[in-house]
């Protein structure tokens, strides 16, 4: 038999509400059924979210499901997926979201046709009866780039803030090159370094147009609504995207890039984190200002400007707990008042939809397949 076009990795947990919806969009991707792998991770459900998987594999030509006995998190479940990849495209896939009809096959074609390694997309997010495209933060559409090309600007939104290992499709060579793997054992943020990685070292990519993949937002159960000790992984994924511009040939020109990405997703935890139990907040601040006092100081102080608000005072005070910053240059940070910019990075997990004008995208709403 000969190899599939692509392998969906799904991982889910306690997705049984859902799944079924997930799994059923992936029979309306190619006309041949063995164009298809389905590799499946019950990442220890306590519903029936491994069954509707057994279920369904009955109904592909190529399928595997993985049983976690008990919860080992998204990055891990994604590792386990990839030792199971057949063909020369894989994606992801979450267990709360679906794809349009033939979308995996519009993705599959178009990366043998622009021969580079992995392809981005826009997606849908979907909030009770509201749907909003995001776009991919990316000018060219169609046209093969260098990754790397994608990082900057500093103060704007740019492909490593757009995260989502799902938005898109990679070829095997991502798995051979060692690029595609996940930090093992994190529950946030995992996509973080996996973002930066493939930009930094894969050598070719492109954002294109295909049918969307629709993003539930606004789940009580989902990861990032949750206030627990899953929260703390953060400072840990932000430390290796650290670490990978430190070591890269250009650190000095993207150090600042990742220095504001820092300082506003910590801005964003630390506000949160009033929310918390009083041990894992404390947990939380003391990561976070170990992550701060690796910051180089002159990009911290530039980047802090450009963060509004109570945020900018929040960060002031934990950037001078880390002793990286002059007091003096700190208050005049916190102290000032200007707005944070509307280009800024969005800080919340999943981008604010961008107005999407109708010479972009033509609309702002989709139908999804259900």
């Amino acid at each position: 038999m000969a190899a599939p076009l692509v392998t969906v990795i799904l991982p889910a947990k306690d997705a049984g509400e859902y799944i079924g919806t997930t799994l059923e969009t992936l029979t309306r991707q190619f006309d041949d059924p063995s164009a298809l792998k389905l590799v499946a991770i019950d990442d220890g459900s306590r519903d029936g979210t491994g069954s509707l998987m057994r279920q369904y594999a009955e109904r592909f030509d190529r399928a595997e499901v993985v049983t976690n006995p008990h919860p080992r998190g998204l990055a891990t479940a994604r590792n386990q997926g990839l030792a199971h990849v057949e063909g020369d495209a894989f994606c992801f896939l979450d267990g709360d979201d679906w794809m349009q009809p033939r979308r995996l096959e519009v993705l599959v074609w178009t990366l043998k046709e622009l021969r580079c390694d992995f392809l981005r997309t826009d997606h849908v997010t979907v909030k009770r009866d509201e749907r909003r495209l995001v776009r991919a933060p990316f000018t060219h559409r169609g046209v093969v780039a260098d990754p790397r090309a994608a990082i900057l600007p500093v103060d704007d939104r740019s492909m490593v803030d757009y995260p989502y290992a799902w938005a898109g499709i990679l070829h095997r060579r991502m798995i051979d090159d060692g690029l595609a793997g996940f930090t093992d054992g994190l529950f946030t943020a995992e996509d973080r370094p996996w973002i930066w990685r493939l930009h930094l070292q894969a050598s070719s990519f492109a954002v294109v147009d295909a049918p969307h993949l629709l993003y539930r937002r606004g789940l009580t159960d989902s990861l990032s609504k949750t206030l627990d000790r899953r929260q703390l992984d953060f400072t840990r994924a932000l430390g290796e995207v650290l670490d990978l511009v430190e070591a890269d040939r250009a650190a000095e020109q993207l150090m600042p890039k990742a220095v504001f990405t820092v300082l506003a997703l910590s801005s964003h935890h630390l506000v949160r984190a009033r929310r918390m139990q009083p041990a894992v907040r404390r947990e939380l601040r003391s990561g976070i200002r170990g992550l701060l006092a690796r910051l180089p100081a002159e990009a911290a102080s530039k980047a802090i400007t450009q963060i509004g608000g109570p945020r900018r005072r929040v960060l002031a005070r934990t950037l001078r707990e880390a002793t990286r910053l002059s007091p003096s240059l700190l208050s005049s940070a916190a102290a000032s008042s200007s707005p944070l910019r509307s280009h800024s990075l969005r800080v919340s997990g999943p981008p604010h939809p961008q107005t999407v004008r109708p010479d972009q995208a033509g609309q702002s709403e989709t139908v999804g397949a259900r």
